[in-house]
């Protein structure tokens, strides 16, 4: 049997220990991954290998040679002009591979029983076997969900939080059958994952998930790394040891020199050659490679040390990694995360912060203290997007350099001489940062239409006026007064999707960064009329004679925002009766728990002049909550609901878009009113590309999220939402309490549970499993329906925290009660189960 060793990767994510360095040819134990493998497949009796490259092909090809020192019969096909993906490189290949055939990935440490996984694959009668495991955190994986003989019913790429249907997931190793790639075209780019299994699955040609017992890990970031040597010291996986074992779990090459005072705690690996000096310590976990020279009363905890190092008299290094022929001079530092690239120097009590990556060949010079990346290259394994947009603490996370990086990276991901838009609130601190941006923008040679001060609701609606690539818009954070939020629009006004977040993090943590010639630097320039231009199409979308003539008396508090100077120029043109409450720009961002002391406050105007309802602006012109004409207040789901009854009447037929967490309250709204319902994922982006995605939509969103309305733009827009409840209650003739009233009155509840990341793709899979198939739906999370009763719960993990949303919606009370308790206590059960059963493990 012929075995496919995938070693094309260039390991960005393990920079900057790849910069020489092709991915599977970095050490661990002092042996590359990529003869790891070998030696697994060898034990499992597969002996002809045949090697893709494309990365620094001559690395590996010098290291094996022929495979015959390593027991094996090695060929190679290298990827010459480009790389043609891990399904594109094996279609290369193809007449080498007549019979069952194993692809294997060559950046994992693994010892999976081989042999099992192909008997499985053949009892099966499969054509395609993907060897899975099962991991605590199967976000950055491909997640398989199979049947009950192993037959693959659905599979999802690199799943967002709240994708995640299972714990079980590709390992990159699968058993294949020649056959299958006669669906590939010669010479392109294929995947297996994103092309060839997708084809499999929808031709229902035979494709099963073998399920292997045994270690594996994707070595695919620096604290994988780290991970697979530890554990691979402590017996956690089988691997073949590079030298012999000296006394119990110490390993140690030829000619190695250990002083008699040093001093080592197993398990520890000392490679050939090395001279270790007196009163030197050597705590658990340390990796020494070959040729190493370790100086008296060295500190060492846990670092792993590629050949040729030199460490100098009383360095400490704690957790670190230290490249090829780096050398770490007299009492230098190197803390927990560090990474120091191949050649580099780091000088006499100079010391690199944890988690601090310097980059091949450089020199830290003596008494330094490095805080920072050292150029080129970032692999840092923070994620800049999390559920919308960019977020951190005000200049202490988003920092001037931060912004300024940040700009950089998304000014890089588009074309030299592009425009985009930059807006922001009216804060001090947005506009700091706003300008720190443009910097960055403006030094890879991209143009700024800057247009300040903004609610951003217009400036969405301005960008597909100005021909611009996008957009970032920049606030106080809606729900953290303490927070930044810097959001990225594309040329529609749109929030970018995933693949765009991809890029620009790719260009952050990497530094890819365009530098520009002074004459190509970017310009700002200040468009005019921005407020005549929304205004326009603003007043396109209502029928003004009817607010015009409208009796109507509004009370509005703007809570300090920006929406402030916007909103009473637009009802000014249509002769509103609006009464305007905290307005003033120059107050600080009100809190949570202010905004609700402020809610108050309108209840008791609003009652007190006898207006037609209420209403407080919020996340800067997106969000609202409504205050009825006796001074209650209507948000959340009533919010939605009253929204969504409200528009069908006015055009009945149409499609309403909500969450799916939404009540159900709004398809019986809907019947009524001969309308439609799209539910989509739980995130502001799903909404707006649903909301664009057909013409009959005539409301998007949520109470909590804010209201879409995409005739006249993608976005959420508070503002609009108010004219219009002007524009419909007059034409309707209806009050606000009469029609909350009307409503359909379902009850809607949800309660929340902490839930380790580790434990989230295990608890989707659980209810997966313990679940008929025809009772589920997984637009987002796992929803359990009761045909019957047209009832449901809905089990959804947070995109952001390690916690757990459990909806219950019913037209009876008591069956909301009874499920959320049952699903709690379920949740509860596996969560604490689970948290035990790893707990034993690691004890």
């Amino acid at each position: 049997m012929r075995a496919v060793l995938m070693a094309g990767g260039s390991g960005t994510r393990l920079r900057p220990l790849t910069c020489d360095l092709p991915k599977p040819m970095v050490p661990v134990l002092n042996r590359p991954i990529a003869e790891h493998i070998v030696n697994l497949l060898k034990r499992h009796d597969i002996k002809e290998v045949i090697a893709t490259l494309h990365y620094l092909p001559d690395v590996m090809r010098d290291y094996f040679q022929d495979g015959h020192d390593f027991g094996v019969q090695m060929t190679y096909a290298v990827e010459e002009d480009q790389p043609l993906g891990t399904a594109g490189c094996v279609k290369n290949i193809a007449e080498l591979l007549d019979d069952t055939f194993l692809v294997i990935s060559g950046d994992s440490i693994t010892d999976f029983d081989l042999k099992e996984a192909v008997r499985f694959h053949k009892a099966k009668g499969s054509k395609a076997t993907l060897v899975l495991t099962r991991v605590p955190n199967p976000i950055e994986f491909g997640v398989v969900i199979t049947d009950e003989e192993g037959r693959i019913k659905r599979f999802l790429e690199k799943p967002s939080t709240s994708e995640i249907f299972s714990d079980t997931v590709n390992t990159g190793t699968y058993i294949l059958e020649p056959e299958v790639l006669d669906y590939l075209p010669p010479n392109q780019e294929k995947d297996f994952s994103k092309d060839l299994f997708p084809l499999l699955l929808e031709k229902d040609d035979p494709m099963y998930g073998y399920v292997a017992e045994g270690y594996w890990c994707d070595v695919g970031h620096l604290e994988a790394y780290r991970e697979a040597q530890y554990d691979a010291l402590d017996s956690k996986v089988l691997v073949d040891f590079a030298y012999p074992e000296v006394s119990p779990g110490v390993h140690v090459g030829q000619n190695t020199h250990i002083d008699p005072t040093v001093v080592i705690k197993p398990p520890v690996l000392i490679g050939r050659n090395c001279r270790i000096g007196a009163r030197v310590t050597l705590e658990p976990g340390t990796v020494i490679g070959d040729n190493v020279t370790v100086g008296s009363d060295a500190d060492l905890k846990r670092p792993i040390i590629w050949n040729g190092a030199i460490i100098g008299d009383e360095t400490h290094l704690r957790a670190c990694v230290i490249a090829r022929g780096t050398r770490a001079d007299r009492r230098a530092h190197v803390l927990e995360g560090a990474v120091v690239g191949a050649l580099s120097t780091v000088g006499e009590e100079a010391q690199i912060s944890p988690g601090v990556r310097v980059w091949p060949s450089k020199r830290i010079e003596s008494g330094a203290t490095l805080n920072i990346n050292l150029i080129w290259g970032n692999t840092a394994q923070r994620n800049l997007f999390g559920q919308r947009g960019v977020t951190g603490l005000a200049n202490i996370d988003i920092t001037p350099e931060f912004a300024v990086k940040l700009g950089a990276a998304y000014g890089s991901t588009l074309k030299p001489g592009s425009h985009v838009t930059v807006s922001r609130d009216q804060r001090s601190i947005s506009r700091m940062v706003s300008r720190s941006l443009i910097a960055g923008l403006m030094s890879v040679g991209i143009n700024i239409q800057n247009l300040e001060a903004t609610a951003i609701p217009l400036a969405r609606a301005i960008l597909p006026t100005l021909d611009v690539a996008g957009g970032i818009h920049v606030r106080i954070h809606p729900d953290r007064a303490d927070q930044i939020l810097i959001e990225f629009f594309d040329k529609n006004g749109i929030d970018i999707p995933k693949g765009k977040e991809k890029k620009i993090e790719g260009a952050y943590f990497k530094e890819n960064l365009r530098r520009s010639q002074i004459h190509e630097i970017g310009e700002v320039a200040y468009p005019a009329n921005l407020v005549e231009i929304y205004t326009t199409e603003f007043e396109k979308r209502l029928n003004v004679e009817a607010i015009r003539h409208s009796k109507s008396k509004v009370v509005i508090d703007y809570a300090y925002a920006v929406s402030g100077a916007v909103l009473p120029r637009l009802l000014g043109k249509f002769s509103c009766d609006a009464v305007v409450l905290n307005a003033s720009l120059s107050q600080a961002a009100p809190s949570n728990n202010e905004r609700e002391s402020m809610l108050g406050q309108l209840g008791q105007v609003v009652q007190a002049l006898q207006a037609t309802f209420g209403v407080q602006v919020a996340a800067n012109g997106e969000q609202l909550v409504l205050m009825d004409e006796v001074g209650s207040p209507i948000r959340g789901e009533m919010l939605t609901a009253l929204m969504t009854h409200m528009i069908l009447t006015a055009q009945p037929k149409g499609t309403v878009v909500v969450p799916v967490h939404t009540s159900g309250a709004i398809e019986q709204i809907a019947r009524r009113h001969g309308g439609n319902v799209v539910r989509t994922k739980a995130n502001p982006t799903a909404l707006m590309e649903a909301c664009q995605a057909s013409d009959n939509v005539v409301l998007g969103g949520s109470g909590d999220m804010g209201f879409i309305f995409p005739q006249l733009h993608p976005g959420f827009d508070a503002m609009f939402c108010i004219a219009k409840l002007i524009e419909m209650l007059t034409i309707q003739e209806q009050s606000l309490g009469r029609i909350w009233g009307d409503l359909p009155r379902i009850s809607h509840r949800v309660q929340t549970l902490r839930c380790p990341w580790t434990i989230k793709g295990a608890l989707m899979r659980y209810l997966v499993e313990s679940h008929p198939a025809d009772t589920l739906e997984l637009v987002d999370g796992v929803k359990v329906i009761d045909r019957a009763s047209n009832s449901w719960v809905l089990i959804l993990p947070d995109a952001g925290d390690p916690l757990v949303h459990i909806f219950a919606n019913s037209a009876d009370r008591d069956w909301v009660d009874t499920h959320l308790q049952d699903y709690r206590q379920r949740v509860q059960g596996f969560i604490e189960k689970e948290q035990g059963i790893r707990e034993e493990q690691v004890v």
